[in-house]
């Protein structure tokens, strides 16, 4: 009896640092509100002050994509350009409710014309078909659930065609996909039920079932449940060995504990696509998560490639530029369609002049 209760008080140590742990980390994610907005609400005039110094110091070294934008294009001259898309927070806020991260009319219209002229992806921690509602464009290609549920056009923009697992989607059109963590999916069922069952008692937390990934919200919860919310997710993630929790923007997430995230997700679409050669290709990412640092890494050592970090706040990052808000990707993605034009344009000019 004495060993029994020897063993069940260590185990409660551990998984009070655990849940210590994530509480940091939590928090970690959750700036002061000063630091959350550059030009927002600063608690004092010296804040504000510290605030945009630190942001200018960190732009010497993740420089706007927006204001090099001609300066990057020289790179990519004569070579086929890739662009990959993350969602919340690049194409469309960062909102309080989940469910409402409308992306606006004028960005949709945008990215439907860069996908007539490039290979274009979006690449989200959502549950694909989330995403798709969303966005609503056929000609995308979308990786949900961090990449491990990919699926678009059997055949793209300029005659691109995608290889993999052939079908047709809920329209009938043909398309290919790949799911590498597909085994995995009634165990995230019984993940996101058991979790609902505990998160319906603390206001505020909110669980969304992105497929291959459950996501717990606590970005409306009061900071003095985060505590029993963490213990709740440490209690559920012990009685599944092949899950992993990583951390989000004041988001939880538990999902299959395998070798693929979104520079994978990169890596394969580049591939499936026919533009895995470094030379003639150049990809291009855009996203503002945590989670997006896996694409940027995989891209940094791939070369001849172009990282952006979208962020109002200075933060590490691998990104090699960056750019405010959606607001400045949308105008970035609109310089890049005109610029495409005028290269078309250019090239039938001096057709017609032969």
């Amino acid at each position: 009896m004495l060993k029994a209760r020897v063993v069940l008080a260590t185990v409660i140590k551990r998984i009070r640092r655990e849940v210590l742990g994530w509480l940091d980390a939590m928090k970690a994610q959750s700036p002061p509100r000063f630091e959350t907005y550059m030009g927002g609400v600063f608690d004092s005039k010296a804040q504000e002050a510290a605030a945009v110094a630190q942001y200018s110091a960190w732009m010497e070294n993740h420089p706007s994509a927006l204001e090099n934008f001609y300066e990057l294009m020289e790179e990519a001259a004569g070579k086929q350009i890739a662009v990959f898309l993350d969602y919340d927070g690049t194409l469309s806020p960062i909102v309080e409710d989940p469910d409402r991260a409308f992306m606006s009319d004028l960005m949709r219209a945008t990215v439907k014309e860069v996908a007539t002229l490039f290979p274009t992806a979006i690449i989200s921690g959502r549950g694909r078909e989330k995403v798709y509602d969303f966005v609503q464009l056929a000609e995308l290609y979308y990786a949900g659930s961090h990449g491990m549920d990919i699926m678009g056009p059997a055949e793209g923009c300029n005659g691109f065609k995608a290889s993999g697992t052939r079908g047709k989607d809920s329209r009938g059109n043909d398309i290919v996909f790949f799911q590498p963590a597909s085994r995995f999916l009634p165990m995230m069922d019984e993940v996101c039920k058991r979790l609902e069952e505990k998160a319906n008692t603390i206001s505020g937390a909110k669980i969304e079932h992105n497929k291959f990934c459950v996501t717990i919200h606590f970005r409306r919860v009061r900071e003095e449940f985060w505590g029993p919310l963490a213990e709740h997710v440490e209690r559920v993630l012990k009685s599944f060995p092949e899950l992993q929790l990583t951390l989000g923007r004041k988001v939880l997430e538990i999902r299959p504990a395998i070798e693929w995230d979104k520079g994978k997700a990169v890596e394969f679409l580049l591939k499936s696509l026919g533009l895995e050669d470094v030379s003639d290709v150049l990809p291009l990412y855009l996203g503002d998560d945590r989670t997006d640092e896996d694409a940027f890494m995989a891209l940094n050592e791939r070369g001849k490639a172009f990282s952006v970090l979208v962020s109002t706040v200075a933060k590490s990052t691998n990104a090699l530029y960056s750019l405010r808000d959606p607001s400045e990707v949308m105008t970035f993605l609109q310089t890049l369609v005109r610029w495409r034009k005028s290269q078309i344009e250019c090239l039938k000019k001096g057709k017609d002049e032969r």
